[in-house]
């Protein structure tokens, strides 16, 4: 039990520091740019909530040890932190759009670090792609918000669609299944992140930042809508094959039975 706790006491240990390195971030980022009360408070609840959440995954989980890989998706996440405190700060003022573009360009960069760390250092586990693949769903919600001011709200829809894929889960279990590996989902999602930032930058024409955001949103809709019908698919099969395993589960109790 003891050594649990001393477990457990450096896992949390490593998700203060993050939060401590956030709040060290937000404070470079109001000296440097003159950060108003949006971006304060938005950055410092992103910083309270992820320590939150995380801290209470590591606690449920039988980790040791943080790892590297971990270490890296928390960087990435205290940047995505920055991000969010630019764009909820752009609601005041004007944003610094070249360094908004230089901490989601690193964040984006380091996503693909992460998963590489992981299986080199052999430290793969459930936990860390689910840090993972938050810190991804939530800095595309940040940029679809920025980008959406000088779009339109449609944009809203990429950052918002994973969201409401969990929300109809809770509706329809068959949707918590687990999908196979897809090279083609793991393109959209990295997509997602490259062509809002390309928008959000500003380096295109108006009409050519309209064409990036629609062509990441329709390849976000097919690739949802491919997963879905794969989910939906399966579960009617394991749904039909059901009574069959059932039906043969009994007639093999009754054959021990009369065996015996």
């Amino acid at each position: 039990m003891a050594l649990n706790n001393t477990y457990e006491a450096r896992l949390q240990q490593e998700t203060a520091v993050g939060a401590g390195v956030q709040i060290l971030l937000l404070a470079l980022l109001g000296t440097g740019i003159g950060m108003g009360t949006a971006g304060w408070v938005t950055g410092l609840v992103f910083a309270i909530a992820t320590w939150a959440v995380l801290s209470r995954a590591l606690h449920r989980s039988p980790l040791r040890s943080f790892g590297p890989a971990n270490r890296v998706t928390l960087g990435r996440a205290t940047l995505v932190g920055g991000v969010t405190a630019l764009v909820a700060d752009s609601f005041e003022s004007s944003p610094p759009v070249t360094l908004l573009v230089v901490l989601t360009t690193v964040a984006l960069i380091l996503d693909g670090v992460d998963g590489k760390v992981a299986r080199r250092t052999n430290t793969s586990t459930a936990l860390g792609a689910r840090f993972d693949m938050e810190v991804d769903a939530f800095l595309i919600l940040v940029l679809s918000v920025y980008v959406s001011t000088q779009l339109g709200p449609w944009v809203l829809l990429m950052g918002g669609m994973r969201y409401a894929f969990v929300a109809a889960a809770r509706v329809w279990p068959w949707l918590n299944a687990a999908l196979p590996p897809s090279t083609a989902r793991k393109t959209v999602a990295a997509l997602q992140g490259i062509c809002l930032l390309l928008a959000a930058s500003q380096l295109l024409p108006y009409v050519a930042n309209f064409g990036v955001a629609l062509l990441a949103l329709g390849s976000l809709v097919w690739s949802f809508g491919r997963d879905v019908l794969w989910l939906w698919r399966t579960s009617r099969v394991v749904a039909q094959e059901a009574p069959a395993r059932e039906q043969t589960k009994e007639n093999k109790q009754v054959l021990e039975l009369a065996a015996g």
